[in-house]
């Protein structure tokens, strides 16, 4: 293949399907700094939970450097807030209320690239993929509602919204619809939970059979895209943010080690400035 890396016209559209992860999502801000550094253009994004928070702040036009500070300075006071409702612990309006005040841009119309986040419709169990017009602020917060900690968030139709990694945790098949010729998927999650041992009570097990059927749904959504990257966070816990350090390293790690895959299917002729500095071509 001869495909210009830098010429959209001359080369398949790359699109980025952002895994929900909760803390771990700072392994994501890891993989952008490894595309950018290495001129590997994206087109669009899709992201689910911490993905869309990570894809939508990249989406906007935030550079890498601010998108990195907060994610190794963020923690969960900074997104949530107690409720007196029977819904859930918290809501998470603060979330929506950060997104609005630092993004660079918080209309999907306004967006740098096009981007998709992605929520559950608790009512149906149906995935609600939000794009192309409308609110960037609502339709993250709405992607990151956990259910029974924070409230669900309610749309203007009424419908209840709850975290989209109920039911597309790795949103592979949204980025396609974005246009994506190519799709790098960036699973989180892929190593599961190394900090756990076996089971001692039935708590235990539960927790343990919900990880391994997320497994099985995103191993479907992995099949489906043309390059994974899978940052080795397992052992990390999904609620240690002040690990953002170590996680956007991982992150780092696991996009190189993807890179020459990522290369040949833009076209090994035209590889990236980085990649080619090794063999004297700059």
């Amino acid at each position: 293949m001869s495909h210009e890396f830098n010429n959209p016209a001359r080369r398949p559209r790359v699109g980025l399907a952002l895994s929900g992860g909760a803390a771990r999502g700072a392994a994501h801000v890891g993989v952008l700094k490894a595309l950018a550094a290495h001129n590997v253009p994206v087109d669009c994004v899709a992201g689910t939970s911490a993905g869309a928070l990570a894809g939508g702040a990249f989406a906007a036009g935030m550079p890498l450097a601010e998108i990195e500070a907060f994610a190794r300075r963020m923690r969960w006071r900074d997104f949530g807030r107690l409720t007196l409702s029977r819904l859930g612990v918290q809501s998470n309006a603060r979330m929506e209320e950060y997104v609005r005040a630092q993004f660079p841009a918080t209309r999907f119309e306004d967006l740098r690239l096009p981007f998709a986040a992605v929520a559950t419709d608790l009512a149906t169990g149906r995935a609600v993929v939000f794009r192309d017009r409308g609110d960037v602020a609502f339709a993250i917060r709405a992607s990151c509602a956990v259910p029974g900690w924070y409230v669900p968030v309610a749309d203007e139709g009424g419908r209840q919204l709850v975290d989209g990694g109920l039911v597309t945790i790795l949103p592979v098949a949204a980025a396609r619809a974005l246009g994506a010729d190519v799709v790098v998927a960036v699973d989180v999650n892929c190593e599961g939970a190394k900090f756990l041992g076996a089971p001692r009570s039935a708590v235990g097990i539960i927790f343990q059979s919900m990880i391994h059927a997320q497994r099985s749904a995103t191993e479907r959504e992995l099949r489906e895209a043309d390059v994974c990257v899978l940052p080795k966070v397992g052992h990390i816990r999904w609620d240690e943010m002040a690990r953002a350090g170590e996680m956007i390293e991982a992150g780092e790690a696991a996009a190189l080690e993807a890179l020459p895959q990522i290369e040949r299917l833009l076209g090994a002729a035209h590889a990236p400035r980085a990649a080619r500095a090794s063999h004297g071509d700059d």
